[in-house]
C-alpha cells in the first residue's frame, strides 16, 4: 500500500485507472463532484473501489461540509448548511447550536454512507478573525475556540453515528491566514502565545481519528516551511503541543501554496512527518509519478489508518427526523 489518496476521472473507474490502483494500491480515494451523478451511480463507483481493494474498510473520501463545499448537491442530494449557521446559533441558544450540529453530521453521515462514502474531511476547527480569508470565514464555526471546539467536537461524533469518519482540518490553524492557500502560500506573523488560540479546539479533538494538515507558514514555528512540509511543525506542534495522534493527511498537494513537482511534494510531505498524501485531480502522469517516487506505508502510519476505519460504530437514525430537529433549532436564530 502507498501513502497516498488519489481522485478519479469521472463517474466510473477507467480501465486504465483500475489497472493502474490495482498495482499501486493506494491508501485511499477522494470523490468531486465530477464523481457524482446519482445515487445508483456512485454507490457502483464505491462498490467497484472496494472489489479492485478486496475489503469493505476502504478509506473513500469526500468534502462535504454544507454551503459551498459540497461535492453532493441537489436534485439528487439535500443541501447543507454551513459552519456560519451554528454560529450565529450559537450566539443565542449555545447548547441548541451544539445539538444542531450533531444532528446535521449525523445526517450528513447517514447519506454518504448510504452511498458508500467512508470518510468526510470534515469538521473544520479553523478559528476565524476580521482578517481571515473568506475561503476559510463561509466553511467556519466561529471566532471563539470554545465554540468552534464544542461544535467541532459534535460534528465528528455526528458524523461517526451516521456512519463516516471525520477529518479534523486545518492543522495547526488556517483562520490567520490572509490568502487562500489554494491560490497563494500564506505566511503567518503571530507569536506562539498568539497561536495557542488556534491550537484551542485541536487540542480539545486531539483524540479524533483523522486531521489534515495546512499549506501555511507560521514563521513562530518554521520561517522556512508550510506546515504540511515542517518536520518541526508536524512532530512539535501537532503531535506534540496539540498531542493529536491520529491518522495526519496533507491538504491537497496540487494547491499552489506549495511550490515543486507533484512527486517532489508527495515525497516531502511524506518525510516531513504526514501520513498520507492527498493528491485530488487524477492526472495519470502525475499520479504514476507519485506512486513510484513513494515508499510502502509506513507501519504506524497503516495501524493509525487501520484505526481511524475501525472507528466508526453507525447508530440507528431516522434522517427526516434528524433534518426537522436541525432546521427547528436553526430557525430560531432566524
Amino acid at each position: 500500500m502507498k501513502p497516498v489518496i488519489f481522485g478519479l476521472s469521472g463517474p466510473v473507474l477507467t480501465a486504465d485507472e483500475r489497472a493502474f490502483f490495482a498495482e499501486a494500491r493506494p491508501a485511499g480515494y477522494i470523490l468531486f463532484k465530477r464523481n457524482c451523478v446519482d445515487r445508483q451511480q456512485l454507490r457502483a463507483l464505491t462498490d467497484s473501489l472496494r472489489e479492485l481493494e478486496g475489503r469493505n474498510d476502504v478509506a473513500i473520501l469526500v468534502d462535504q461540509e454544507g454551503g459551498r463545499v459540497a461535492r453532493l448537491g441537489p436534485p439528487e442530494w439535500p443541501a447543507f448548511p454551513a459552519g456560519p449557521d451554528f454560529d450565529r446559533l450559537y450566539d443565542i441558544a449555545p447548547m441548541s447550536a451544539i445539538e444542531a450540529a450533531r444532528a446535521n453530521a449525523t445526517a450528513l453521515g447517514m447519506m454518504l454512507a448510504e452511498v458508500g462514502i467512508t470518510v468526510d474531511c470534515h469538521p473544520i476547527l479553523d478559528v476565524i478573525r476580521p482578517e481571515t480569508t473568506e475561503a476559510i470565514t463561509i466553511r467556519a464555526f466561529g471566532s471563539e475556540p470554545m465554540r468552534v471546539g464544542a461544535m467541532g467536537r459534535a460534528t465528528l461524533e455526528g458524523l461517526a453515528a451516521g456512519g463516516v469518519v471525520g477529518v479534523i482540518k486545518h492543522m495547526p490553524g488556517h483562520g490567520r491566514a490572509l490568502v487562500d492557500s489554494h491560490h497563494l502560500l500564506p505566511t503567518v506573523t503571530a507569536s506562539e502565545a498568539e497561536l495557542e488560540e488556534d491550537l484551542a479546539p485541536f487540542r480539545a479533538l486531539a483524540e479524533a481519528p483523522m486531521g489534515m494538515t495546512s499549506h501555511i507558514i507560521f514563521e513562530a514555528w518554521d520561517r522556512e516551511r508550510p506546515a504540511t512540509m515542517s518536520p518541526t511543525i508536524i512532530e512539535d506542534v501537532i503531535r506534540g503541543r496539540i498531542g493529536f495522534d491520529g491518522l495526519l493527511m496533507t491538504d491537497d498537494i496540487d494547491m499552489k501554496a506549495l511550490s515543486g513537482t507533484p512527486s517532489d511534494k508527495a515525497a516531502g510531505a511524506i518525510a516531513a512527518g504526514c501520513d498520507l498524501v492527498l493528491d485530488c485531480w487524477a492526472r495519470m502522469e502525475e499520479m504514476v509519478a507519485i506512486a513510484d517516487r513513494l515508499d510502502e506505508i509506513a507501519p504506524r502510519a497503516r495501524q493509525r489508518l487501520d484505526d481511524a476505519m475501525r472507528s466508526v460504530v453507525a447508530e440507528e437514525g431516522d434522517f427526516a427526523a434528524l433534518i426537522a430537529k436541525r432546521d427547528a433549532l436553526l430557525a430560531l436564530a432566524a
